[in-house]
């Protein structure tokens, strides 16, 4: 019999202090780039939307390859996730810092939009893989990996907050130099952070570099619960994926909101992320890991649909629609990573498939972003949306694909998560217990 591990405060938030410049690469890439490339330079946002599809595919593909070498990695005996991260954390910097300082315009920064976007893309794959394989080895019980998740989003939300505040192009600058120091000071903290935990298949598979990555993505693709449990996160991921890509479009051509006004917005969205956290952390260890986030989910849809009503000048009705889909946030963060390091577990894979697993996810992330960018801002454009349009076809072709749709795909989500064959731990979390067992 052995004691439940539970991974020491100090040593938890150094593994988890990464994840704030991580949010500071992720939500002005993802929310900043196409108001970005479609001002200053001048790109028409069906452009855009091409570039950003083309590269985030393209990058996707990748993802299933790092997760998979990382995996051999640890096969041979190098279980160490930090020497991925620090190796590919320079060229995300550097990538980051080309995608929002382009000394190009009109045409030719369509293919430094693609260049750069695809080297941030691909680093950003390697770093944030081996983060998350490295936290589904930190612990042995749904509520420690919920807790080392949330402790994880925790600190991503406080580099949203600082990124929600900065969602200008003048303050492209400022961001680059943000995230530049605190990747600097989270590799420093990384060296304190705890090592995963060992498992008995680590000193077994010490010769299985010879697993081939088709091989391990059929291994993985062949546990049942995780390919429903990745079709309930496709579904989501794209429904989150498309409000983000809108929002400075819909904040600034349907409600009227300047630009300090939407990054107001923004921040309150995120705050209520980080406020409502810990309900959902204690949610999940009174219902389970699954309805929780379900009730996320149904949760979101409520709120999100006020904004079908929402007219110009409605921003305090769309700031308290920011703090309930804000709170609804917190499920998302919390709970599917939680959910997938279960499944992991369950199915026998812990200390040897991690990385399979993590990229064949990160695919999956890629693939919403690429969808929401390569259907919603082509589609938008072609029902004669332009960015600063304020003619009620445009403004109705916008809150549509800001709102109606994501809410579909919420629902939609929320059935296949509520059919999915989950293992009873993902179903509810255990009584406490001083042992468990071997």
């Amino acid at each position: 019999m052995a004691a439940a591990s539970r991974v020491d405060r100090r040593q938890l938030a150094a593994y988890a202090s990464l994840r704030a410049p991580l949010a500071l690469v992720e939500l002005p890439v993802f929310v900043l780039v196409p108001a970005f490339y479609a001002g200053g330079p001048g790109l028409d946002i069906a452009w855009v939307g091409a570039v950003l599809f083309a590269t985030r595919l393209l990058d996707a593909l990748a993802d299933p390859f790092i997760g998979t070498a990382i995996d051999r990695d640890r096969q041979r005996g190098r279980r160490d996730e930090r020497r991925w991260i620090l190796l590919a954390l320079p060229l995300l910097v550097l990538g980051y810092a080309a995608m929002f300082l382009p000394p190009v315009a009109g045409a030719p920064a369509a293919a430094w939009l693609a260049l750069s976007s695809l080297v941030t893309y691909v680093a950003y794959s390697a770093v944030s893989i081996a983060y998350q394989a490295w936290g589904a080895g930190l612990a042995d019980s749904a509520g420690e990996r919920t807790r080392v998740t949330a402790w994880r989003e925790g600190f991503g939300l406080a580099g949203v907050l600082a990124a929600a505040s900065l969602l200008s192009p003048r303050h492209a600058p400022v961001l680059v130099a943000g995230f530049v120091a605190a990747a600097a000071l989270a590799a420093w903290l990384l060296q304190r952070a705890p090592a995963p935990r060992a498992f008995a298949a680590d000193a077994a598979l010490g010769n299985a570099a010879t697993d081939t990555a088709p091989g391990n993505w059929r291994e993985v693709l062949g546990n049942r619960a995780f390919r429903w449990l990745l079709g309930a996160f496709v579904l989501n991921g794209v429904a989150t994926a498309i409000p983000a890509t809108l929002v400075l479009f819909f904040t600034r051509d349907l409600l009227g909101a300047s630009d300090a006004q939407a990054g107001l917005l923004l921040v309150t969205y995120f705050l209520a992320g980080a406020l409502g956290m810990p309900l959902w952390i204690a949610l999940a260890r009174r219902v389970g890991l699954r309805n929780a986030w379900l009730l996320g989910m149904l949760f979101a849809v409520l709120a999100f649909l006020g904004t079908l009503t929402l007219g110009h000048g409605d921003l305090i009705a769309f700031g308290a629609v920011c703090v309930f889909t804000g709170l609804a946030l917190g499920s998302d963060l919390a709970v599917p990573a939680a959910l997938l390091a279960t499944l992991v577990d369950d199915a026998g894979h812990g200390g040897r498939r991690e990385g399979a697993y993590f990229g064949l996810w990160n695919l999956a992330t890629k693939g919403n972003l690429a969808l929401a960018a390569g259907l919603a801002l082509p589609l938008l454009s072609l029902a004669g949306y332009r960015p600063g349009d304020t003619g009620d076809g445009g403004k109705l072709a916008l809150q549509l694909a800001y709102a109606g749709l994501p809410c579909a795909l919420k629902l939609a989500a929320a059935f296949v998560i509520l059919r999915a064959p989950l293992p009873p731990a993902a179903l509810r979390e255990p009584r406490p217990s001083s042992t468990v067992t071997p």
